[in-house]
């Protein structure tokens, strides 16, 4: 098992602790790294999702559990490779919004494989020729 980037869908179905697929693949990848990782765009999505529902303590208590998640940031480099990924799919016609290309350009830059729900959109950046790696939890199956 490889070191992963979680996208935000991941993490959150993680904090639920309602797919049992999720969270089977959570807990063995816990296990080996003790700790999971995700960017500081992931960090501003959640955050965004709690406060635009006004549920302030949610946000505190997310807060709370980030002393044990390694969060990676977007630097100069993943910035401009995120931002040509967004013009690529712009002049594609194949938007995705702004935080997914700098999700995947975290993940690319540093090397990891995204696990995301989302595959739909993060196909859309590996047909136009960038090496995102991506794996689904939501897929794989629970042992008995």
């Amino acid at each position: 098992m490889d070191k992963l980037l979680l996208d935000t869908d991941t993490l959150s179905e993680i904090l639920k602790g309602k797919n049992l697929n999720i969270i089977h693949q959570a807990n063995n990848y816990f296990q080996k790294f003790g700790q999971y990782t995700i960017s500081t765009i992931t960090v501003l999505e959640i955050i965004k999702g709690f406060h635009k529902v006004q549920r302030e303590n949610h946000i505190e208590q997310f807060l709370s559990t980030l002393s044990n998640i390694e969060i990676l940031t977007l630097n100069l480099k993943s910035a401009e490779l995120a931002g040509r990924v967004y013009a690529d799919l712009e002049r594609t016609g194949q938007p995705i919004g702004r935080a997914d290309p700098m999700i995947a350009a975290v993940a690319l830059e540093n090397n990891l494989v995204l696990v995301t729900g989302n595959l739909r959109h993060y196909q859309r950046i590996q047909k136009l020729g960038y090496p995102l790696k991506l794996d689904n939890w939501k897929l794989k199956e629970t042992l008995p």
